[in-house]
């Protein structure tokens, strides 16, 4: 049996119906909804990640790709945080070909982390971290900010500034945030307002006070909301004011 098909095997044998029925509901898979058609095993992180763990040292990135092929969420999740695993060895082995393909081969599936936890547990570790150790190619988040109708693309576009934001450089965040500002999916404003607070604890709080009094009237509500939650009862209280 390859890789893939023990860890398809590992986790499907613990399908657990009650908590796929909450995980379902808690990933909003209904009709219209953001996670719709998702299918749940009703396994927690902790066992999917103990199952990367267990596999990480003998995966290839063929058996991720069978992976993430799977219609069950967390054997998608699985292969997205193995393919993290084989980044971080890449970076080890100093392997920078093997990097650069990971890289794109991530960029090039990330349709099939459509979830919000497919983004936020992986996107910053790979394409941020690659993007941080190679300055210049920031565009590649803009472009991805600029897709629109493809939520987690977007999502991940917003999400992977964050190891930029902890190495000080706020510029790209501001960028997508800006394009943000008329996006019309909660999910979005909900990741930028995050950003934008990891700004404000990270050295910036000038920097996003001047973003906030040019768009406070502009920008969405939540993401507003999440961007100053660490701020005085005070000024909270003068940006949600119009």
């Amino acid at each position: 049996m390859t890789v893939a098909e023990l860890i398809n095997e590992e986790m499907s044998s613990l399908y657990d119906a009650k908590q796929s029925e909450n995980l379902s509901r808690f990933f909003k898979t209904g009709k219209g909804q953001y996670g719709e058609g998702d299918k749940f095993l009703g396994i927690k992180v902790p066992f999917t990640r103990s199952v990367v763990k267990k596999y990480s040292k003998v995966v290839s990135l063929e058996d991720i790709e069978n992976l993430l092929a799977s219609p069950w969420h967390e054997i998608r999740l699985a292969g997205f945080l193995l393919l993290l695993q084989l980044y971080k060895r890449s970076l080890k082995e100093k392997d920078t070909k093997k990097t650069i393909n990971l890289v794109d081969f991530y960029l090039a599936n990330i349709d099939k982390g459509n979830n919000w936890d497919m983004v936020d547990l992986v996107s910053e570790f790979i394409l941020g971290d690659w993007i941080l150790r190679n300055p210049g190619n920031e565009k590649i988040l803009i472009n991805l900010a600029g897709m629109q109708g493809y939520l987690w693309h977007q999502r991940v576009a917003i999400v992977s500034t964050h190891l930029l934001i902890k190495a000080g450089k706020f510029e790209t965040t501001f960028q997508i945030a800006e394009k943000f500002l008329t996006h019309p999916h909660d999910l979005i404003h909900k990741a930028t307002g995050w950003m934008l607070r990891e700004v404000g604890k990270r050295g910036g709080r000038q920097e996003l006070i001047t973003f906030l009094e040019k768009y406070k009237s502009d920008m969405p509500r939540t993401m507003l909301r999440y961007a100053i939650e660490k701020f005085s009862e005070e000024e909270r209280k003068y940006f949600m004011r119009k």
